[in-house]
This record gives C-alpha cells, sequence and structure tokens, in this order.
C-alpha cells in the first residue's frame, strides 16, 4: 500500500469517527419536552441577557415590563414576551450526557460554555431557570446549550436566537404614550405665554368640553386624530440618558410643547417637546415624565397640538347627541318638522306628504354648520342689540323628543347679516359667532319647501295625448302602442309623420315620474319672477282616464342646465327646478321649433 492510499483511509477513518461520536452524542440519549422544563412564559416576572457586550434586564412591575439594566426606562412588552415564549418552546434536537461531556475532556470550550454567547437568567415566582447559549454547529443551523442544574447539554435549533437583543435599544419602548390606555383629561401647554389648555371628555355623550383657559365645546376630531397619531408616534433615536443633562440645550426646559394625559383623578403619561436637532428640522426632541430618557421623534404627530385656543374650539355650531325627532324654524315663516318612525317625515300644520330626503338634508346642512369666525366670547346685553340677537332674525331649535321643550339638542339663534357673514350663537352658549352667509343661505325658510318633490305618478301605457304649445303655436300627438306616436287629426306642423317615436316615449315615461328638483315657490301671484308667460313651453299630458297633468316652464338656469317649471298640485300653484336630465329630454323631443309653421 503506497503512502497516498494510507492518507485517503486516514482520513475516512477519521471521518467515521466524527460521525460515530457524532451519532453517540447527538442521537443516542432520551430527548426531553423542552430545554427549560417547566416554564411558562406568562408566569416569568424578570429576565436577564448577559454577554460580553452588556448585561440586559427586564422585570414585570405592575403587570408592565420595564427595562432595570443597563437603563431604566419602559421596555417593549411583545419583544420581551417573544423572547420567553422562544423559551418556553425551546425544544432539543438531542441531548448529550454529562458521562459524554467528561469524556472530550475540550467539550466545554468546544461547545462555547466555558465562553457563552449569551447567558440568560429567568424568574417565575421561585422559580430559577439559567442557560448558556454556546456555540452554533459547524452548519450553523443548531446551537448547543447548557442549563444550570441539569446534567449534560442539549443542542437545538438556532433560528430563536433572532429574539435575543443585542443591545438595551432593541427593547427599549419606542413609544411615546400608551396605544391602549383611554384618556378623559388633557392639559396642553403650547405657546411662550404658558397659558394652558384643559380638556374633559363628558362620560355621557363622550364629547370633549374646553375647560380653561374658558369652557367652551371642543374640536373632538381634532383631539381624537391627534390622539391618534400621537399613539402611533415612535423615538427615532435615544439621546441620553443622563438625569443631570442640561435640558435647555434641548429646548426643554422650558418646553416648547407640554402635554399631560390622563384619566379619573391621575395623569397616565406626558411628554414634552422641545427644539428640532440642528441636522434635522423635521425631528424635536422629546422627553417622557417620569423619565431621564431624551429622545428625538417626528415632529408631525405633534402637528396637531400646537396651535392656539380657538383652534382647538368646536368649528361647528351643532353636534347632534341624539337623533333629531324636531326641528322647529321660527322667523318670518315658522314652521315645525316631525320625524315619525326611521324616517317618515311631516310637516305640522300641512297635508301633503314631506320629502324624507329633503328633511334629512336639513338635518346635515345643520351638523355641518362651520364657525367662520369668533367674534365675541363674553357678551353684554348691548353687544346682543348691536349684533341683532336682541330680537333675532330666524331660530333652529332642534329636539330629540317631538313637542318636548326639555329635549333640546341644540337651538341657533340668527341676527344681523353682514357682507359675507351672519352672527349667530347658540341659546346655551354666550359667544357669539359669525356663519358664513353662503351657509346660510342654503337653510330652508319655510315648511313647504319639504313638501314631497314628486309632482305626480303614471305610467306612459296610460297615455292617451300629448300637446305641446309654445310661442303661440300648439302640436298634439297620440300614443297609439307602444313605442308608436302619430299626429292628433287636425295638428298641424308634424308633416305627417312624428320622428323618433321611441325617444319620444322614454321622455314621456320620464314625465309620469316627474320629480321636483327643489321647490322654490307655493301659491305666488308674481310668475313673472319665475319667467312664466304664454310664450314659453306647456306640456299637457291627456291619460286614458280623462285626467290631465299640466306642466309650465319659466326661466332657464344655464348653470345647472335646466329651468324653473310650474304645475298645480291640490289646487296651489308650485314653482320648482325642473330636474336637469329630463329637461334635456324635453329640450330635445317635446318642443315645437321656432321655424315650424
Amino acid at each position: 500500500m503506497n503512502s497516498k492510499s494510507t492518507g485517503i483511509w486516514f482520513v475516512i477513518a477519521a471521518l467515521l469517527g466524527g460521525f460515530i461520536f457524532s451519532l453517540k452524542h447527538y442521537h443516542q440519549q432520551p430527548v426531553p419536552a423542552g430545554v427549560l422544563g417547566g416554564l411558562q412564559s406568562s408566569a416569568v416576572t424578570g429576565i436577564q441577557i448577559t454577554s460580553d457586550a452588556q448585561t440586559i434586564r427586564a422585570d414585570l412591575t405592575n403587570g408592565t415590563w420595564q427595562l432595570t439594566q443597563p437603563v431604566i426606562y419602559p421596555a417593549q412588552a411583545a419583544a420581551v414576551s417573544a423572547l420567553l415564549d422562544a423559551l418556553q418552546n425551546l425544544t432539543p434536537a438531542s441531548r448529550i450526557s454529562a458521562a459524554e461531556l467528561s469524556e472530550h475532556d475540550e467539550a466545554s470550550a468546544e461547545y462555547g460554555f466555558d465562553d457563552p454567547q449569551f447567558t440568560i437568567a429567568v424568574e417565575a415566582g421561585g422559580q430559577h431557570w439559567q442557560l448558556k447559549v454556546g456555540n452554533k454547529t459547524a452548519p450553523g443551523d443548531q446551537v448547543f446549550l447548557q442549563v444550570a442544574g441539569v446534567d449534560g447539554a442539549f443542542v437545538a435549533a438556532a433560528d430563536w436566537l433572532k429574539f435575543i437583543p443585542r443591545s438595551a435599544e432593541n427593547w427599549r419602548d419606542t413609544t411615546l404614550v400608551d396605544a391602549v390606555t383611554s384618556f378623559d383629561w388633557i392639559v396642553l401647554t403650547n405657546n411662550a405665554k404658558g397659558i394652558a389648555m384643559e380638556f374633559r371628555r363628558d362620560p355621557t355623550n363622550h364629547l370633549w368640553r374646553m375647560i380653561r383657559p374658558l369652557p367652551a365645546r371642543a374640536d373632538g376630531e381634532r383631539i381624537t386624530e391627534a390622539l391618534e397619531k400621537l399613539r402611533a408616534a415612535h423615538a427615532a433615536q435615544f439621546v441620553t440618558d443622563d438625569p443631570k443633562a442640561d435640558l435647555t440645550a434641548f429646548g426643554l426646559q422650558p418646553a416648547e410643547l407640554d402635554l399631560w394625559l390622563g384619566r379619573g383623578s391621575n395623569w397616565v403619561a406626558a411628554i414634552h417637546a422641545g427644539k428640532s436637532p440642528t441636522n434635522d428640522a423635521t425631528l424635536a426632541f422629546i422627553k417622557r415624565e417620569g423619565w431621564n430618557a431624551v429622545m428625538t421623534a417626528a415632529k408631525e404627530p405633534l402637528a396637531a397640538w400646537r396651535g392656539s385656543v380657538n383652534d382647538f374650539r368646536s368649528p361647528n355650531l351643532i353636534e347632534l347627541t341624539a337623533p333629531v325627532a324636531e326641528i322647529e324654524v321660527r322667523g318670518l315663516n315658522n314652521f315645525i318638522l316631525q320625524r315619525h318612525g326611521s324616517n317618515d317625515w311631516s310637516v305640522v300644520g300641512e297635508k301633503f306628504p314631506a320629502d324624507a330626503e329633503n328633511a334629512q338634508t336639513f338635518v346635515k346642512l345643520l351638523a355641518g354648520l362651520r364657525v367662520a369666525e369668533y367674534v365675541k366670547d363674553v357678551v353684554t346685553a348691548p353687544d346682543l342689540q348691536a349684533y341683532g340677537l336682541a330680537t333675532p332674525s330666524r331660530q333652529i331649535i332642534l329636539r330629540s323628543v317631538a313637542g318636548d321643550s326639555n329635549a333640546v339638542i341644540a337651538q341657533l339663534v340668527f341676527g344681523a347679516a353682514q357682507t359675507n357673514e351672519i352672527f349667530v350663537r347658540r341659546a346655551d352658549e354666550d359667544f357669539v359667532y359669525g356663519l358664513a352667509l353662503a351657509d346660510f343661505s342654503q337653510l330652508p325658510e319655510a315648511g313647504w319647501e319639504f313638501r314631497d318633490r314628486r309632482t305626480w305618478n303614471f305610467s306612459e301605457t296610460n297615455v292617451a295625448q300629448v300637446t305641446l304649445r309654445q310661442n303661440g303655436k300648439t302640436r298634439q300627438m297620440l300614443r297609439v302602442g307602444a313605442n308608436q306616436w302619430s299626429p292628433a287629426p287636425g295638428s298641424k306642423g308634424w308633416q305627417g309623420i312624428i320622428e323618433n317615436p321611441p325617444a319620444i316615449e322614454e321622455t314621456v315615461h320620464r314625465l309620469g315620474e316627474l320629480t321636483a328638483a327643489g321647490w322654490v315657490g307655493r301659491n305666488f301671484t308674481e310668475p313673472e319672477k319665475y319667467a312664466l308667460n304664454t310664450n314659453n313651453l306647456q306640456i299637457t299630458i291627456e291619460l286614458k282616464n280623462g285626467e290631465r297633468e299640466v306642466v309650465d316652464f319659466g326661466g332657464e338656469l344655464p348653470a345647472a342646465q335646466t329651468a324653473l317649471a310650474a304645475v298645480t298640485l291640490d289646487g296651489e300653484r308650485w314653482a320648482f327646478v325642473f330636474p336637469p336630465v329630463l329637461y334635456q329630454f324635453v329640450l330635445s323631443y317635446l318642443t315645437i321649433p321656432a321655424n315650424v309653421p
């Protein structure tokens, strides 16, 4: 046998020996269910990770995880729990007995137990576990482990090592406030004068109110949005934990913004925001009350907390704290609108049916009225006279129970109008507001505006004849079948044939469902106000039962691509805005051309 063959056999023998050693150590011993027997992650009260770099410790205090080494600071509960769950579920792939470790003189060093990567100590009540994390196996997908007080060692998958923090920063809680806690009071200072704003949330209707510097309704939407952004905000970097750090250098003493958040009689969280770092204007220095750490965080989540007192007042004139059952309007035209059931409405004293959609639109308009100007906060009797509020031009009262004077949701009192706004106040407040005239003009003035907008209802199959009158000319046509129309006997101008009968059929069908876009006049005595005259188009539809429906057209509304019109309902003349789409059909198929004799 030559020397080359001898070398080959020597290598093969060594490999076989290693395989047998590995098989003996990793696969012959019984494998326990878990490396840390009896560990329940939910019962753990303390965990410490020691490495060459540092010692990191977290303890559960009052149900909250906190770092206690190398800094004292709130810990990320999810990160701590992830490691504890991994340790609870840590299952060995194989076990190395104590006897086998002693047979191999260099085993402790070879497996990394003399100088472990990490030593993890876990406490749960009176129980303690200590785990040494040694070297990884040659492939790198497993790691050697040793538990204090347990003979031998273990080999387990190495993927759980990702949950071990490499520094305390990995376990620091980077949130600025607790994302779970519900707050019911806020104290905010965000100006150089040091004027504090205090807000309280009503436990009944959950609306926010400003308590100081003046009692007023608060902008609940702004506060809610600001809280949501604050809960989502995180520290970008921890700058220092020095309790003796010069806070003035960070603009934190005094702070540019102080925010205290509480529940009941206790404050739960507080943050202080200072100036921006010189190298990044999008960040601000932040300090959480009760902790030494100074950090940086994005300024944008704090933007909503910056502003004047009026910026935090409710911009709405009305908050609907209950469903509206009654709307009473007092003014030039008094009326009461009442809801019956889920969405049936009536105008008190009127026989006509009310339009539910218009009533709901009215409620939405009132709920959407926004303050254009905070005119005056402390109002005297002469002020009310000056603003036209001593003798209101109109009042609107919303009630949650019809006819119940004690069920007022809100009462608006309107005064004098200026160029672009009208003065208004709430009956339960002393403030005077300015409301844009454009918003005020959208509010209905009379009860008749709420009449059901459906004028009539018939099918084209019941139509016998249609008569058109326009500019002194008359045209008549008969419906002789489905999509079939012919000139009436003696009717001039059709030249013996009617063009496009299907289009006429569709137009008449839509006329049978005529619904006003909006009422503009009732029992009017001046038709010229709506440009109604005998030269304008008039359409008369005669039904097979002898009934006749007539609509007269008035002045056009070019911006809306339609026109005013009038009908007679229950013996009264009603002017309305003709529906724009149907008006285009009428112009195309039911008019008399000017050049036709």
